[in-house]
């Protein structure tokens, strides 16, 4: 759902051809009108009833999508590109039909003629669907056109009657009563327009103007922007976008996102049709759009709902237990598509897309890829990294040198990974510190410029140290009232109550670098060996396997001679290689047990 200003989103002729039948081909297909990615508009013959389903755009122009093979396998096949093969002789069981029941508690029914089954306090017999929103949207706005639909409610053309809106052309986002089925769904309209509220300033979010109800409808008032949907943008141009252009709507993504990010906000269903070019001027800013599936999260809180669209959620998502990374999964997925025109994961079925998410590879062998930067090449790798601790950070991100050198005016904003890591580096133990001390050292330009920024941002004193009260302060600087409806201002007291001694830049760095992060990098073997021969040197010491397992906080019960024995050098009783890498991580007894 959006404020989604193009041609209302009816089914078209050719979205109704497409085919779910196993032993049917995919039709090749005209450039068709734009697309909606919710199965509202989609005929029952050709899509199922839920959020997740995303019909392929612009068929004609993926020309490597397997929309394109004239191949009558199976409809489930889980191949997005050429060459997929898995080593499980039958497909595992579907989490589509789970996902469908979780969507349905939710929401309430998904199909228009089914009942829902109320479960407790979700029975729709005395919900309160009174939010405490003015009444007065038809004394202050004249209502036009449906000009798109979204998964639970529509947007319209309005025009301010009275007031400091008289005569202005605004967007109003429509959310009838009579789809808040649950609790659940109440909150999902209180929370948006609360995250709007919050957010509403920066330059590239869709402007929140105000909030009205009556008893029909929730009435949600926006800046109207009449560029149309990045989406249209990328079907006008032929399905991709050059690298210096793909960088400019890139840039834009990720400034935005990371201010979410920094609130503790995370968004949930980003993909091209969530982001609307302000006029349609060629230089246009891009804004983020629709924040009904947006929740709020603590860094170090998970959250488990399934929520998203099919061909952008993340891994983790399914799996779920997830947070801010999946927003940037959901950016690779982004970047993928403008850089070379195909969907990165693909299938027929909802099934077969969520199969391919959690399996398949995307390919990085066919035209242009060959043809495409090493640095563009490397940026959506280091996004599209199934590990959701690999990948990188929205602030990590901008500073990645395929856009760091282009962005113009634009300031990185404050990373709250760096505050989580250093957390973990304050309760570690001495060794594991010189560990990461040693790892510091091997850091190339790149990672020392990022870190010099975050370092910067902290705002050292003129001895060149900060304080766990530096934290407190630069997170303060940016926040707003989705901080504290997250809890992130919480997270941030508990930090900077820490009594510790303060940082210069070079412990800064062994503080905020994350291991998991270089490991995700194609050079992690060769920063690893340089870092282990310089804790050879300096760091590394004679240790016993009970000396160790106190480090670790390994309790009596771990069988530590069995556990440890790889980790320690039997010729001279210091750590192994193995070791080393290891204790980066801080291994915990759960982590020992798995190992």
């Amino acid at each position: 759902m959006g404020l989604c200003h193009g041609k209302p989103l009816e089914p078209s002729h050719t979205e109704r051809q497409i085919s779910t039948s196993a032993n049917d081909e995919i039709l090749q297909l005209p450039p068709p009108t734009p697309l909606t990615p919710t199965i509202h508009h989609a005929s029952t013959k050709s899509s199922s009833k839920f959020p997740f389903f995303s019909p392929s755009p612009l068929p004609s122009f993926f020309k490597h999508s397997p929309a394109h093979s004239n191949s009558n396998s199976n409809s489930n096949s889980v191949s997005s590109t050429p060459l997929r093969i898995f080593k499980r002789p039958f497909p595992p069981p579907s989490p589509a039909k789970h996902i469908r029941a979780l969507l349905a508690k939710r929401h309430g029914s998904v199909k228009p003629n089914e009942a829902t089954i109320p479960e407790g306090s979700e029975c729709e017999v005395g919900l309160d669907k009174s939010f405490g929103f003015s009444k007065q949207f038809g004394v202050n706005f004249e209502i036009g056109q449906e000009v798109g639909r979204g998964h639970f409610g529509y947007t319209c053309f309005a025009k301010g009657r009275k007031g400091s809106f008289k005569g202005i052309d605004v967007a109003v986002k429509v959310i009838p009563k009579s789809k808040m089925t649950t609790a659940i769904a109440i909150e999902d309209v209180r929370r948006e327009v609360k995250i709007l509220r919050a957010l509403t300033g920066h330059p590239n979010l869709v402007q929140f103007y105000e909030a009205y109800e009556d008893d029909e409808n929730v009435y949600v008032v926006m800046e109207l922007c009449k560029g149309g949907e990045l989406l249209d943008k990328i079907l006008s141009r032929g399905g991709k976008y050059s690298e210096e252009d793909a960088r400019v709507v890139l840039i834009q993504i990720l400034s935005v996102v990371a201010y979410c990010h920094l609130q503790g906000v995370v968004h949930r269903d980003l993909k091209p049709e969530n982001f609307l070019f302000s006029s349609e001027d060629e230089n246009s800013t891009l804004k983020a759009i629709d924040f009904g599936l947006s929740d709020y999260v603590k860094p170090d809180e998970r959250l488990n709902d399934i929520v998203g669209s099919a061909y952008y959620v993340a891994p983790e998502v399914l799996h779920r237990s997830y947070g801010t990374e999946a927003d940037m999964w959901s950016i690779g997925v982004i970047a993928y598509i403008l850089l070379c025109g195909s969907r990165p994961f693909w299938a027929r079925t909802e099934s077969g897309i969520f199969r391919t998410v959690l399996k398949a590879d995307p390919s990085f062998d066919e035209a242009p890829w060959p043809s495409l930067s090493a640095d563009a090449k490397d940026f959506v790798k280091r996004l599209l990294n199934k590990d959701f601790r690999k990948r990188l950070t929205a602030s990590q991100a901008l500073s990645h040198p395929w856009l760091v050198n282009h962005l113009e005016d634009r300031k990185i904003p404050f990373d709250m990974i760096i505050h989580k890591n250093v957390k973990a580096y304050i309760g570690s133990s001495s060794l594991r510190k010189s560990a990461l001390g040693a790892v510091a050292k091997t850091l190339t330009l790149v990672q020392l410029a990022y870190l010099k920024e975050q370092f910067t941002i902290l705002g050292p004193n003129k001895s060149g140290l900060i304080s766990m009260q530096n934290f407190k302060t630069a997170i303060l600087r940016s926040a707003t009232d989705a901080s504290k409806d997250s809890r992130v201002l919480d997270y941030v007291n508990m930090i900077s109550s820490i009594q510790y001694r303060k940082l210069d830049f070079e412990e800064f760095c062994a503080a905020a670098i994350s291991v998991h992060q270089l490991e995700g990098m194609e050079v992690w073997e060769r920063h690893a060996r340089r870092a282990y021969d310089l804790f050879e040197k300096d760091g590394n010491r004679p240790i016993m396997i009970e000396e160790l397992a106190s480090e670790l906080g390994l309790g009596p019960s771990v069988p530590i001679h069995t556990v440890l024995q790889d980790w320690i050098k039997h010729f001279d009783g210091k750590l192994s290689f193995l070791g080393f890498v290891r204790l980066l991580h801080g291994v915990s007894t759960r982590g020992l047990h798995k190992a």
